[in-house]
């Protein structure tokens, strides 16, 4: 049950759109909303009331919308499309998240240091690098991370699972983004481009390698001898050699 101390929902609905834009406000989180339709909706992410089910697996939602989009993802139905490069996706979230691949935009940014990123969970991610925090631990070998997510994937170091496959080739990959990576091996795509020198890559961090190039950054350091390198694959290697000579 939802106290009253967490709401403020006074006078009538009518009357308080007079004296204010949202007057349905939560002191819990912070949001407020225009129409009591939005809030009762809101309310099912306090209450954890979900009362839309999916008929082909059973998964529970806790609004129409959110089991709109899970049903894509049994049939494969990918309604929003990018109008610079075609591609398609299944949420329209997606689509706008994707968009800024193109534009460049970065509307998160780490009040900590100033970092801007394009999504919120990149965001929520670079800040554990401030905080250190990695309270996820792998029981095999005792590796931890700051998410649950991240978890999931080493553990499939240990496992050999690969459940994501190319509809083209029937490649498996253990990771999401290096099956996307992958696939653009087929489309030809190269949506990162630098900007200093205009070269086009296939993915992100192949971009952020290359403009080391121009910048002289050395992000991996050894900790054997202190020497810097701008690839990870060129310090291990080198941690071999080092390794080898004691």
């Amino acid at each position: 049950m939802i106290s009253n101390s967490l709401k403020m929902n006074n006078l009538t609905e009518s009357e308080n759109l007079d004296k204010e834009e949202k007057p349905y406000h939560w002191n819990i989180c912070g949001k407020s909303f225009s129409y009591s339709s939005d809030d009762v909706k809101h309310k099912r992410t306090h209450t954890g009331e979900k009362q839309y089910y999916c008929e082909i697996c059973g998964k529970s939602f806790s609004g129409s919308t959110h089991l709109t989009d899970h049903i894509r993802t049994h049939t494969g139905e990918k309604p929003y499309h990018c109008e610079i490069c075609g591609k398609s996706f299944s949420r329209n979230s997606s689509l706008v998240t994707h968009n800024r691949i193109h534009t460049g935009e970065r509307p998160y940014l780490c009040d900590i240091c100033g970092k801007s990123f394009s999504q919120c969970s990149q965001l929520s991610s670079h800040k554990l690098t401030h905080t250190g925090e990695k309270p996820y631990h792998c029981h095999i070998c005792g590796k931890s991370f700051s998410h649950n997510s991240n978890l999931v994937d080493h553990n499939r170091i240990h496992t050999g699972e690969r459940p994501y496959h190319c509809d083209i080739c029937g490649k498996s990959f253990s990771l999401s983004n290096h099956l996307t990576r992958h696939k653009l091996t087929h489309t030809g795509e190269k949506p990162y481009h630098c900007d200093i020198c205009g070269k086009l890559f296939p993915s992100k961090s192949q971009l952020t390698k290359h403009k080391r190039v121009h910048t002289g950054e050395r992000p991996y350091h050894c900790d054997i001898c202190g020497k810097s390198f701008s690839k990870k694959n060129v310090l291990t290697k080198h941690k071999q050699r080092e390794t080898l000579s004691f």
